[in-house]
């Protein structure tokens, strides 16, 4: 069939398509040296059923090429209801995955993930408060992809890297008022009030809180009676990891409140994934018993030589917590609450950013860097744009220098409004019944 002559924007999305055949060829190249063995294992009891887990094992970033598999693990600590961790654990997957361009090999891919992740955890959040209900949740979510992991987070479950050798990292960063002064000024600058809960006679007690509401998290997906300053902008912290593996411990806040993170690794090693993660379970309700839900999910990536599992012995005693050291691939992260690790050679950085504000975890674009994200879609939401409709997600008062509202990414105007309430330019916190 002859082509017509008036097809240009046709053309221009013909030739912004990419072969299967030749990304699956283009995977088999790359992933030569990335293969690696992923075993799991979960554990959980619950007390007040809020605790949900998401294990995806078959996601494909090239649809029906199976050398282009990774894996997803996640905890969701709901809290006033479980409807949030239940709504987070069934949509959140497939709206990072949205959020990614199609066509792209594997390190662009993996480049593109942690702005993928801040816009699935917002657009996630943003289609939960629609429903109007005013339970929220935590969220750990990690991808693993080959060696490289990518781990995003808000609220106070955790992810742990044990690396083979027996040096322990944070992956996370926690978003409790009480220990982050960098959240608690973040969410009084923003129009929240951050204190205890008072008794009678003035007494106060607990841990600190944010007011309305009364949430001791700065961060979490859902709570619309809350206040927009308590946001679902996550933490992200992409890692490579050395040929020799190494071992997560992804848990919810029953684990933690129980367990530094030194002592979950220490009293499951040797054991596979499964036995491990009962046993960090068994650990923590013998230390402080059932007073939360307590779930966690074991994850062991291994070199695919081994055919059995080497784990780390346990070290000699130790009293501190041992931290590996990143070589640094990316500009430093502005969130210095996260873990500094210190044994260099282990570990790779690739990225890391827990910033809360939403134009600089979208970044910029221009013309010339499309193939990230459409100029015609919202970078939150996803939904077509018109011509000129996008509202530039750096855009500001006309009186800012730093302001550019020529570049992109756009927002559609609701995802606009959602921003503004995020940063405190807008009256925020949803009157509910």
């Amino acid at each position: 069939m002859a082509a017509g002559g008036g097809g240009g924007g046709d053309r221009r999305r013909d030739n912004d398509m990419v072969p299967l055949a030749a990304l699956i060829r283009r995977e088999l190249r790359s992933e030569k040296a990335e293969k690696t063995i992923v075993r799991y294992g979960c554990a959980a009891q619950s007390k007040k059923g809020e605790d949900y887990f998401l294990v995806k094992t078959d996601c494909q970033r090239v649809a029906g090429n199976p050398s282009s598999t990774f894996f997803v693990f996640a905890i969701f600590d709901g809290h006033n209801g479980n409807a949030a961790a239940i709504f987070a654990r069934d949509n959140l997957l497939s709206h990072i995955m949205g959020a990614i361009p199609r066509g792209l090999g594997k390190e662009e891919w993996i480049h593109a993930l942690p702005r993928a992740l801040v816009a699935g955890f917002v657009k996630t959040d943003k289609e939960f408060q629609m429903k109007g209900q005013t339970s929220g949740t935590t969220a750990t979510f990690v991808i693993i992809d080959g060696w490289t992991i990518t781990v995003a987070s808000v609220g106070d479950s955790r992810c742990i890297l044990d690396a083979n050798g027996g040096e322990v990292s944070l992956l996370t960063v926690d978003h409790r008022l009480e220990e982050n002064v960098e959240e608690r000024e973040r969410v009084t600058a923003s129009g929240g009030e951050v204190g205890r809960l008072s008794i009678m006679g003035g007494t106060e007690i607990g841990p600190l809180r944010c007011w309305p509401g009364g949430l001791c998290l700065s961060r979490s997906i859902g709570d619309m009676d809350v206040g927009e300053f308590i946001v679902p902008i996550p933490h992200v912290k992409q890692v490579k990891l050395s040929t020799t593996g190494g071992r997560l411990i992804i848990a919810s806040d029953g684990i933690w409140d129980a367990l530094p993170s030194e002592t979950a690794a220490n009293c499951c090693r040797g054991l596979p994934a499964e036995l491990a993660a009962r046993q960090v379970v068994k650990e923590a309700l013998r230390t402080r018993g059932l007073k939360d839900d307590t779930t966690c999910i074991v994850v062991d990536i291994i070199p695919p030589t081994d055919s059995v599992v080497e784990l780390p012995s346990p070290p000699k005693e130790s009293n501190k917590l041992n931290c590996l050291g990143f070589r640094k691939k990316s500009r430093d992260s502005s969130n210095k609450l996260a873990k500094k690790l210190s044994a260099v050679g282990v570990v790779e950085e690739l990225f890391e950013e827990g910033s809360a504000m939403l134009a600089e975890r979208l970044g910029h674009e221009s013309s010339s860097s499309h193939s990230y994200s459409s100029l015609f879609k919202c970078a939150i939401c996803q939904v077509e744009l018109a011509p000129f409709e996008g509202i530039s997600v750096h855009a500001g008062s006309i009186f800012s220098t730093s302001s550019k509202p020529w570049e992109g990414p756009f927002l559609c105007a609701d995802c606009r409004k959602k921003k503004d309430a995020m940063e405190g330019k807008r009256p925020s916190g949803v009157k509910v019944p």
